[in-house]
């Protein structure tokens, strides 16, 4: 059910599509649904948010002020582990911050994300 003035839905710009698609399904277990060739959506079952990923040449980058999606995970390292072995970047290593420990990773299409864990 949809909750009246709460976030509801994300949109994230991607120049490779099949790649994000890939990465996003391996390493987090998203499931995707085709809107045409140019439009991918997930869905809150398995991200937690729905939304979805369009084709273009921009990219979300915190540096330019864009906003940041946090995962969390309850194995930082393992997490971190499969961004690398499917094609992410770690562009920022873990670090400790009050409540727990966090780094931020590059998909293939260079989004940038956070995963943190409270362990």
């Amino acid at each position: 059910m949809n909750k009246h003035e709460s976030i509801n839905y994300v949109e994230y710009p991607c120049c490779d599509l099949e790649k994000t698609k890939i990465f996003f399904s391996a390493v987090f277990g998203w499931k995707f649904k085709d809107f045409g060739p140019e439009y991918a959506a997930f869905s809150k079952e398995e991200s937690g948010l729905d939304g979805g990923f369009f084709k273009a040449n921009l990219k979300n980058d915190v540096t330019t002020g864009a906003a940041l999606i946090v995962f969390f995970s309850n194995d930082l390292e393992s997490t971190q582990q499969k961004i690398e072995y499917n094609g992410g970047f770690i562009n920022e290593a873990i670090f400790s911050f009050p409540g727990g420990r966090r780094f931020h990773f590059k998909d293939p299409s260079e989004n940038e994300f956070a995963v943190w864990s409270d362990k």
